[in-house]
């Protein structure tokens, strides 16, 4: 009886590494442009309506009196009346311009200190515990240190907002590179990539996911830092931003004004992260076969 032929089990073996290499392979699930927006938009709308229907309930209840909880239409006039007038827009300018800026110099700061954080071990052992120190300090502590260096200055807003992003996009990118296989560097290096080559073509594009949550969380930081000095350092040669509308509205006893210049804040947020940090977010998953 002649031998079985092998050409079955070579059949066999190719197909098992096919579906093997068919698993290492990104799967996109086409969704329709409608039912994304659908899923991304109703549950925050719903949201919205519940917590505004949960606000005119107690409004109607008079748990409090007017002064300090005022009707979910007073706050709607007082929307209306800041759109009106004009005065929004040079405000938002003022803060969201300051924001960009403060952050976009932030990670050009942070991103050299945290690679070579990550890739010196007596500069880790000695700055380390700092970094994570101070991404744990409120950045409001930051403020009257601030004014009285360099007073009530934008000089003043830029250091507070700093301060309190650059730790956190530095620990982000720590995060990515110590998550980072070590083969990875070892291919690099017997490819010749090193020093900044090494960091360009292989640390930064591997430690990319963690990069990325370190800049949203670095975002958050200086926003809110940035609030946290408009309200404190208030002066005539800093203009009129978010916070040091909030805290006129304070002065004024106005809580509608109050309540509308903390939802400015909240909507300058959420549209940050949706319109920026999210999109991109989106892609670099998408590229590693983690997003849809």
């Amino acid at each position: 009886m002649p031998p079985e032929s092998p050409a079955p089990l070579l059949d066999d073996t190719a197909a098992a590494l096919a579906g093997l290499d068919a698993l290492d392979i990104p799967t996109l699930r086409r969704v329709p442009w409608w039912r994304r927006a659908l899923s991304a938009g109703l549950p925050p709308l719903v949201a919205l309506l519940l917590g505004i229907g949960v606000w005119q309930a107690l409004w109607a209840a008079a748990f409090w009196p007017e002064f300090k909880l005022p009707a979910p239409l007073a706050v709607w006039r007082e929307f209306l009346t800041v759109l009106d007038s004009g005065q929004v827009w040079p405000i938002l300018w003022t803060s969201i311009s300051r924001a960009f800026l403060g952050f976009f110099v932030a990670v050009l700061l942070a991103t050299p200190l945290g690679l070579l954080v990550a890739k010196v071990g007596v500069v880790r052992a000695a700055i380390g515990p700092l970094l994570s120190g101070l991404q744990s300090l409120p950045s409001v502590a930051w403020v009257p240190a601030a004014v009285m260096w360099f007073g009530l200055t934008d000089s003043t807003i830029y250091f507070v907002v700093l301060a309190g992003s650059i730790p956190s996009i530095a620990n982000g990118l720590l995060a990515g590179i110590d998550q980072i296989p070590p083969i990875l560097p070892r291919v690099g290096q017997v490819l010749g990539a090193r020093g900044l080559s090494s960091a360009r073509h292989i640390l930064l594009p591997a430690a990319l996911p963690g990069y990325l949550a370190g800049c949203k969380q670095g975002w958050a930081f200086s926003w809110r830092s940035l609030m946290a000095a408009e309200i404190i350092a208030a002066g005539p040669l800093l203009g009129v931003g978010l916070g040091a509308y909030l805290e006129q509205a304070s002065n004024l006893n106005n809580m509608a004004m109050v309540i509308a210049a903390i939802l400015l804040i909240l909507v300058v947020g959420i549209g940050i992260e949706l319109l920026v940090f999210r999109p991109v977010e989106r892609r670099v998953l998408r590229t590693r076969g983690l997003g849809t």
